[in-house]
């Protein structure tokens, strides 16, 4: 048992993503954040990227993150907001929402097997149409 734990370490370091406090968000700041950013695009707006992360799925996470181009990321733990989690029906973690202004403009949410069924090619593109989208 031992040997076998000491084996999956690695893996489950690497899988949750380690991400800094300042990107991690909850219910009291969580509107404030999705309308912050204004220095991108004609209406001045960058586009935030939200994952809903849970800790009994964190070998799911969205592990490249910091990889992301022309938006700002944060991580909600579900636990620590249930609001945001009641208000965007968030059924399953992890669970990523695109917004733009404070508007919610595209999701990808996990299926039954608890996997994102986006990489970060998909969500890149996302990014980039709703960037596209608003210079019209």
């Amino acid at each position: 048992m031992r040997t076998l734990l000491l084996m999956l370490i690695p893996f489950f370091m690497y899988a949750q993503a380690d991400v800094p406090d300042e990107y991690w968000i909850d219910d009291s700041n969580f509107e404030d954040r999705i309308k912050e950013h204004k220095a991108f695009g004609d209406d001045g707006s960058m586009p935030i990227v939200v994952e809903f992360w849970a800790k009994f799925n964190e070998a799911n996470c969205f592990a490249e993150w910091d990889q992301l181009e022309n938006a700002v990321y944060y991580r909600v733990n579900i636990a620590d907001a249930p609001e945001a989690k009641k208000k965007y029906r968030v059924r399953m973690a992890p669970t990523i929402i695109i917004f733009k202004g404070g508007i919610k403009e595209t999701v990808f949410k996990a299926g039954l097997d608890l996997e994102l069924p986006a990489d970060l090619k998909e969500i890149q593109e996302a990014i980039n149409e709703v960037n596209t989208a608003s210079k019209f």
